[in-house]
């Protein structure tokens, strides 16, 4: 599993907005390298934030 699906899965998981370092603690997965993934999502419109700093999969 690649981590952008990681990171999705841990976002829907979740059932609610989450900060970088909140999807950090749940997978596991360095800080710096999700919020770089997280960038990618944003920009492909695969995440959106519908609060300040905090982000939730696109519907």
């Amino acid at each position: 599993m690649d981590t952008k699906t990681q990171i999705l899965d841990a976002m829907k998981k979740a059932g609610k907005p989450l900060s970088g370092g909140q999807v950090a603690e749940l997978t596991g997965i360095d800080r710096k390298e999700v919020d770089k993934i997280m960038a990618k999502l944003k920009t492909e419109g695969a995440i959106v934030s519908p609060v300040r700093c905090y982000w939730e999969p696109a519907k």
